[in-house]
């Protein structure tokens, strides 16, 4: 009966330590970045929704048909694959006040993992013709080892090598 219960204890024991280290690793992890760039709040706002296929430039498919922000709540940040609709629904809009705040839930591009991403894009005049965008990435959940430090250079990519030259581009100064 001793041995019986020593080789369950040691099942146990044995299952019980296989579980842990398969389990992901849950963390969470914060950063904001600022921008000044030219036009009004209201003109930044519109080019950081809507089409936004003349800056963004990470994707699930090769060459996606669509890629675009509805800037309203329940709205959704789409990339469409082709004509029949195939997709994915990066984030939805929870907050949409154009000009001012532009806020979304989703995933982005660690889609398939148990993650939570909220991303605030904030709008401030400053002068007469510029605007400072501040953009705030919180995440939580399954992030493995690293993955902050590249979801963080990822968006200083979004931000400062595409999104600003693309808005520098449309409205000239």
């Amino acid at each position: 009966m001793k041995k019986f219960l020593f080789a369950i204890i040691c099942l146990h024991t044995l299952t019980f330590a296989q579980q842990q280290i398969s389990k992901p690793k849950y963390d969470v992890f914060n950063f904001e970045k600022t921008v000044s760039l030219p036009g009004t709040p209201e003109q930044v706002y519109d080019l950081a929704t809507g089409d936004i296929s003349g800056w963004w430039d990470h994707s699930f498919s090769e060459k996606p048909k669509k890629f675009f922000i509805e800037p309203k709540p329940g709205g959704g940040f789409y990339e469409i694959f082709d004509d029949e609709g195939n997709g994915v629904l990066h984030a939805t809009v929870i907050y949409a006040q154009r000009g001012k705040m532009l806020r979304f839930d989703g995933p982005l591009g660690l889609s398939g993992l148990a993650v939570k991403m909220v991303t605030t894009y904030s709008f401030e005049k400053v002068g007469n013709d510029s605007t400072l965008m501040k953009v705030e990435i919180h995440g939580s959940g399954e992030i493995a080892e690293g993955i902050p430090s590249i979801v963080e250079k990822v968006w200083e990519h979004f931000i400062f090598e595409r999104f600003k030259p693309y808005v520098e581009k449309v409205i000239k100064k």
